[in-house]
């Protein structure tokens, strides 16, 4: 038989439930305008019924209130997640690529379309006015402002890769700091849930957090209970958090989180001719890595994984893209000389590697055989199929085998800077030779033999010019790769005298006859000297290509943005605060309240009767 104060015991249950249910209500109105944060309710079940041993068999004995925990729906989190490291990356690249479009884009005062035209125009009136020396110097002038827009769009360039290196560290250390501080809210959350109640405001900031991440990486969280090791079949509250990044690196398990350390290439380290100095590679440590550690006992990050995703997989492929066109080929022989030098023999098949005016492999570097990193002094070229590279004797720890393959640098398919300044060094290259072929082989007004027009600096600390010899018949078959778009230069004796100038085919032609510019004309016109298009279209080709990778960026990032605004209300609605339930809950909770306190009420003025008034 149940006690006489059973119903009072039910009653109080009530109460406590309402009273719990208007609280979370409250704290729900309270929070309607806070970001990140997560409806909460309460979770109640009804008591477990009594047996009283009367016909009727058992009592309900009321509600118990388990728990006060939040609305959220896991599917819609993995589906944001997984927008938002899309959303990332493109909006990266899309931003990039603006600024690209417009370092090559021409304002109808200084771009390359404008200056092409007036040099062309001044070569005409050199022609026209029989070769003064004022149209020679003006002919030199303008041609000299077609170089220095190469020198301008170049530097841009190598400026913006800074920047996109520069930004690379900034994400990696923001990935850091999010694990570390993720690591300690875990710490948190453990120690609150194994009392049994639910941190879920701590559980909203780390949900937060991992939304933010994704923008930077892809993500993949695990949350599992953890079991009492003595009785596994107690749960003792707290759980083991795990994330992974970038497909397979776990960033974090519980307390135990790992750093993204970015360590700058030495000077000879790089892997492109075009690339800035200082580019960072990035090493995968432990969370009590400091600055100042050895970093050669980190691990590498694989910065060409194609699972990388978020802000970091966009600015990488900004920095390093090169459309898929890298040094690669098989090592073939190695040589060990009694001076200590070893060479390395490497036979390529790709038709780009076969092309110097296309050739980006720095005059020294680092060079990958097999599976180790090694430093090259410099490399021949027989102008076929063969590279030949020496091997700096300091970074010997084993001589490399043969047959293994060879890289330098690595396959990014994306055309990012490194592919825009590889363009314009190719065009150029073409440029100078088809232009220089012209002009050595000419003659000035004066009947003196014709010198190259066109050339580079040999050091940006000197004011040395590489020779036409320089650049054809003592390059050993390198042609024109010394040229890049941050030395391209009008040769200087041109530039002290415009008489120097070529204007004649034959020595026996007139002092005012130009047929040698005639031809120099005509192949300005019609010669195909880059991607099947002539000199001054240059710039529709490449605008061509940014146009269109800035189109596709930005359509993507659209499309993103707009699923990121559905997925986010489809979240809302789940999660969110809705004030309108809220106020309706808010009177059916008070209702609740108000029906248990009568309860009680009702069950006082029976116990009252019962006591006071039928005792005896």
């Amino acid at each position: 038989m149940t006690s006489q104060f059973f119903g009072l015991n039910i009653a109080a249950s009530g109460l406590r439930a309402a009273n719990a249910s208007l609280n979370t209500t409250g704290n729900n109105i309270s929070n309607a305008n806070t970001d990140n944060y997560s409806r909460q309710k309460v979770t109640q079940v009804a008591s477990n019924s009594l047996r009283v041993f009367a016909r009727y068999g058992c009592a309900g004995a009321g509600v118990d209130t388990i728990a006060i925990e939040r609305v959220r729906d896991e599917f819609y989190d993995v589906k944001y997640r997984n927008n938002e490291q899309l959303l990332g990356n493109v909006s990266q690249k899309n931003y990039y690529n603006q600024l690209i479009e417009k370092y090559l884009d021409d304002d109808g005062t200084s771009g390359f379309s404008t200056l092409f035209n007036k040099m062309e125009a001044s070569l005409e009136s050199v022609m026209t006015a029989a070769g003064t020396t004022e149209t020679k110097a003006t002919y030199i002038s303008q041609m000299k402002a077609v170089t220095e827009y190469f020198n301008n769009v170049y530097g841009s360039l190598q400026n913006e890769q800074a920047d996109v290196n520069a930004e690379i560290k900034l994400c990696c250390d923001r990935i850091s700091s999010i694990s570390q501080e993720i690591a300690s809210v875990n710490k948190q959350i453990n120690i609150i849930e194994m009392t049994g109640a639910k941190a879920n405001e701590l559980r909203d900031k780390r949900d937060a957090m991992i939304d933010e991440l994704s923008k930077l990486i892809s993500v993949e969280t695990k949350e599992t209970p953890i079991v009492d090791e003595n009785n596994p079949s107690r749960i003792t509250g707290a759980t083991r958090y795990q994330i992974w990044v970038a497909g397979s690196y776990e960033l974090l398990d519980t307390y135990e989180y790992r750093k993204m350390i970015c360590v700058a290439r030495d000077e000879d380290g790089g892997t492109g001719q075009n690339d800035v100095g200082g580019l960072f590679d990035i090493k995968w440590g432990y969370g009590s890595y400091k600055d100042g550690d050895n970093v050669n006992e980190l691990s590498d990050f694989a910065i060409d994984s194609q699972l990388i995703g978020g802000e970091l997989q966009g600015l990488l492929a900004m920095r390093d893209g090169n459309n898929a066109q890298y040094f690669h080929g098989k090592g073939t022989e190695v040589k060990q000389y009694p001076d200590g030098t070893v060479t390395v023999t490497v036979k390529v098949e790709a038709s780009y590697l076969k092309d110097m005016t296309k050739c980006t492999i720095p005059k020294d570097g680092r060079i990958h055989i097999g599976a180790k990193d090694y430093r090259y002094d410099k490399w021949e070229y027989d102008g076929d199929s063969t590279y030949t590279f020496t091997i700096d004797p300091g970074s010997l720890s084993s001589i490399p085998d043969v047959g293994k393959t060879v890289k330098i640098g690595y396959s990014n398919k994306y055309q990012g800077l490194p592919y825009y300044m590889a363009q314009m060094n190719e065009w150029l290259r073409q440029f100078s030779a088809a232009t220089n072929d012209i002009m050595e082989n000419g003659f000035t007004s004066d009947s003196l033999e014709g010198v190259n027009l066109l050339t580079g600096m040999m050091d940006t600390n000197s004011v040395a010019q590489y020779s036409y010899e320089d650049l054809t018949t003592l390059s050993e078959n390198k042609g024109y790769y010394f040229l890049t778009g941050g030395n391209f230069c009008v040769n200087e004796v041109l530039l002290d005298n415009a008489d120097r100038l070529a204007t004649k085919a034959d020595i026996t032609e007139g002092e005012s006859e130009f047929m040698n510019l005639k031809k120099l004309k005509e192949m300005f016109d019609t010669k195909k000297i880059f991607r099947g298009a002539t000199s001054g279209e240059f710039l529709t080709k490449v605008l061509a290509d940014i146009s269109l990778n800035k189109s596709n960026s930005q359509t993507l990032e659209d499309t993103y943005t707009s699923l990121e605004n559905t997925i986010d209300n489809q979240r809302l609605s789940d999660s969110g605060v809705d004030e309108d339930e809220e106020a309706s809950n808010l009177v059916k909770y008070q209702n609740a309240y108000t029906l248990s306190s009568k309860m009680i009420q009702t069950l006082t003025e029976i116990y009252d009767r019962l006591i006071l008034q039928t005792g005896v």
